[in-house]
């Protein structure tokens, strides 16, 4: 359900950022912080994920059905795609271009495609997002949404281990997000690709990890 990386030269030179991590990591709220912190730089991009599900108050994601989902993959919109929990996932094309365009392209991805897109990118850093498993589950119980599938079934998820994963950062999400926050912005705004601007304060309140700011999708 990828195109085939290894038939075409490397994408760069900009950098992408994969974040990724178990359900109930907390991968959106990093996100979004950075996203709020870093969202002066022009240089920097945060793609909205395509997801074959219907909107919901706790992810900003652009929703397909899925015969418009597959419409979109025989037309090339896509940059890659992805299918995890029964939905189909996807990164819009336009990412290619900020990519050569020299930007830092910023996705949550699922651990399947790391591989993939460490092929298809020249300048990949993968950030895995953590945390103890009774952590997880509970942050995937209070969210409680029904299109998430069941809750065994999500945290049993295989998935390639750390060290396939190669990560350049590993953070464990628990207590204080703000240290999460801070080494996802290091990652983003690492040399050479880009230089940051001043960064925009930001108080985070730890009780923006409960389950709804949670990302529990990949």
């Amino acid at each position: 359900m990828r195109p085939d990386a290894s038939r075409t030269p490397p994408i760069g030179p900009g950098r992408m950022v994969v974040v990724a991590g178990p359900s109930g990591a907390g991968k959106d709220t990093l996100l979004r912080f950075a996203r709020h912190r870093l969202g002066g730089n022009p240089n920097i991009v945060f793609p909205q994920r395509v997801v074959t599900r219907e909107p919901c108050p706790d992810e900003g994601h652009e929703a397909l059905s899925e015969a418009d989902f597959a419409a979109a993959v025989a037309a090339g919109g896509f940059a890659f795609w992805w299918e995890a929990h029964g939905l189909n996932y996807a990164v819009g094309v336009a990412a290619d271009d900020e990519i050569r365009a020299g930007k830092t392209v910023v996705c949550n991805v699922s651990r399947a495609v790391i591989s993939h897109l460490r092929r298809r990118y020249v300048d990949v850093r993968v950030v895995l997002v953590t945390a103890p498993a009774d952590v997880l589950a509970t942050r995937l119980a209070a969210r409680g949404r029904a299109t998430d599938g069941p809750l065994e079934a999500r945290l049993a998820r295989n998935a390639p281990s750390q060290s396939d994963l190669a990560p350049d950062v590993v953070i464990e999400n628990v207590g204080d997000p703000q240290d999460g926050v801070e080494q996802l912005v290091a990652v983003i705004g690492g040399p050479p690709t880009v230089s940051l601007l001043a960064p925009v304060g930001l108080e985070i309140n730890p009780s923006d990890m409960s389950a709804r700011s949670a990302d529990v999708r990949s």
